[in-house]
């Protein structure tokens, strides 16, 4: 008895894992793809994932089916019989089956599935999509107080439905087309994917100098078209080879390079890296969703005997890589008096009777700079919207009162054809913070070479902006009517017209 006990225990407790992902070990998927699978439901009420009925002379009972095709793909993922799963239907799949004891009960029959709730929003997911268009980049809407992802939208991206196919062939024939797209749409570009910020990135640097006291809003910078740092003589120019300086106001908002650079030099490697990794750089992105990345300074050797490229970074060129979804945090988190809040897609899991097993709470991630800089930053980026690179298009709605910063970032060398990514992160309504947003737009047609992030990605922060807060008063005002006192008109006396 005891022997046969070892043995039952290894083999059913010890390696059930091992033994259930064994390729040739098809039963318990069969098992899963009999019963029902609970739905994933975005915050405003819509499913985008769902189990229905296999057609045919399938071998399974239930398909997945996505009924917003593209638009959730980089949350749900995908859960097909013979692909495998991805995003939420992977890390999230015990709660979906029901396999979670807290979702089913240990002696629970019938249906036990369970449903996972988002924090994102189908209405303004849609409007993500719509203006964005066919063009390359990403685009995400935070929640400031919470760090909850209201939108998350990349394009390219892929209908799961298809990879979903009870079709293997046609399933794998369309996975491997997504996988050899050099667009990357399997990827979740806005938080799996990195990209040079160009001037977004002085946010960055502004925060770091203003709390080490290396510069205050009192500091003057001179007029200047170029500047030559120390251990070179090639000189770093400003946009379009602009004469720009003032005080600190007036070049954050016309966005001069040179500033900065002599900021970064000022600051040295290493307060610059230190001020880098309190805003997170360096580390995965601490998100509920599997395979982040991390934003990057760059290569931090020997940077004390490379000035110039110090120089560079400091205005958001050379190796300075921002992931999207952690610019919208850094525009967030200066909204939130220097706090960075973890984002989030994750609401809750409920049970089959709709019951909130767990839910979501909002942690700060970290500390990124003091709140008197939060509110100088918030200034600052006020001044870029009123007055600066961003004046042309973030003006919002009702007058809305919002702070933006604005990013090109050059990726082509001198003498070369023009090669560019456009940035804008804001954050809405500047006085009273709710939403932060980045947008990111690459370079991939000759008008996005061509522009600037205030003009061809400003409008686009400004309709999600838009979107949100119209969404919010829609919202309102159906409750206020909800709650609002039945009336009726007086009976009309006899002879009455």
């Amino acid at each position: 008895y005891v022997i046969l006990f070892v043995a039952l225990n290894y083999w059913q407790v010890s390696r059930t894992e091992e033994l259930a992902s064994e390729p040739e070990n098809t039963r318990a998927v069969l098992r899963e793809f009999d019963k029902p699978r609970g739905p994933i439901i975005t915050a405003d009420g819509v499913v985008v994932a769902r189990s229905v009925q296999a057609p045919g002379d399938s071998d399974v009972s239930f398909v997945r089916q996505y009924p917003a095709g593209d638009l959730f793909a980089d949350v749900t993922g995908y859960y097909t019989f013979g692909l495998g799963k991805s995003q939420l239907e992977q890390t999230r799949n015990d709660v979906l089956t029901g396999n979670d004891i807290g979702i089913g009960g240990l002696f629970a029959t019938g249906d036990v599935s369970g449903s996972v709730r988002l924090t994102m929003r189908h209405d303004l997911q849609e409007v993500a999509k719509f203006v964005l268009g066919p063009q390359e980049g990403s685009i995400v809407l935070l929640d400031i107080e919470t760090g909850a992802i209201q939108v998350m939208w990349s394009y390219p991206s892929y209908n799961p439905n298809l990879v979903a196919d009870p079709d293997y062939d046609a399933a794998f024939e369309y996975l491997s087309g997504l996988q050899a797209d050099p667009g990357d749409p399997l990827l979740a570009n806005a938080y799996q994917q990195r990209y040079m910020p160009g001037s977004t990135f002085k946010v960055l640097t502004t925060g770091v100098a203003l709390d080490d006291g290396v510069i205050s809003l009192e500091s003057q910078f001179p007029d200047e078209r170029e500047y030559v740092p120390p251990q070179t003589d090639d000189p770093i120019q400003n946009y379009a080879n602009t004469l720009c300086g003032g005080d600190l106001a007036e070049v954050f908002a016309r966005s001069c390079n040179t500033p900065f650079a002599r900021t970064a030099v000022e600051l040295g490697p290493d307060r610059m890296i230190a001020g880098m990794n309190r805003w997170g750089l360096e580390e995965t992105i601490p998100i509920d969703l599997p395979r982040a990345t991390a934003s990057t300074f760059g290569n931090t050797d020997d940077l004390d005997q490379n000035l110039p490229l110090l120089a560079i970074r400091g205005f958001g060129q050379n190796e300075d890589q921002m992931v999207p979804l952690h610019m919208a945090m850094v525009a967030a988190a200066v909204a939130n008096d220097g706090e960075m809040m973890k984002p989030f897609v994750v609401d809750a899991e409920l049970d089959h009777q709709g019951r909130i097993v767990s839910r979501t709470q909002p942690e700060v991630w970290r500390r990124a700079v003091s709140t008197e800089t939060a509110n100088i930053l918030t200034d600052l980026m006020i001044g870029v919207a009123e007055r600066g690179t961003a004046s042309c298009c973030i003006a919002l709605e009702g007058g809305i009162p919002v702070a933006a910063k604005t990013g090109t970032a050059q990726l082509n060398n001198p003498g070369e054809a023009e090669l560019s990514n456009l940035w804008i992160v804001a954050f809405a309504p500047a006085d009273a913070p709710k939403y932060a947003v980045a947008v990111m737009l690459k370079g991939t047609t000759a008008e996005i070479n061509a522009g600037t992030g205030g003009r061809l990605a400003g409008p686009i922060a400004k309709a999600m902006l838009d979107a949100a807060f119209a969404s919010d008063a829609a919202a309102a005002a159906a409750t206020a009517a909800e709650s609002a006192p039945a009336t009726t008109e007086p009976a009309q006396e006899q002879g009455d017209t």
